[in-house]
């Protein structure tokens, strides 16, 4: 896994939020949503925690991401609602291809 110099990465407060969403909202596992959003499990687990205990004051910001750092961040975001949305249907598919057996 690539990590920037200098330490930990940093996510945007929209990033947390949805990833919090996903696994509150959308009931993708914690360590679903971890792999498919590249950020560790018990980071997740962190972050669903404090959005949990103050949605408001969760995650304060750390000023304004560049535009192309916007970017990435809405196009991860987006993969992982596709990766949801491919997972939960494959689940009928699935059942299907068995029954027509």
């Amino acid at each position: 896994m690539f990590h920037e110099a200098g330490g930990a990465r940093k996510f945007s407060r929209e990033f947390k939020i949805e990833a919090v969403k996903l696994v509150r909202e959308r009931g993708v596992s914690v360590a679903q949503a971890g792999r498919d959003l590249d950020v560790h499990e018990n980071v997740l687990r962190k972050w669903v925690k404090e959005f949990g205990s103050d949605p408001v004051q969760a995650f304060p910001g750390h000023g304004q991401m560049k535009p192309e750092q916007q970017e990435i961040e809405r196009l991860r975001r987006e993969v992982a609602k596709l990766k949801a949305e491919r997972d939960i249907l494959k689940k009928p598919a699935a059942f299907f291809a068995k029954e027509a057996t």
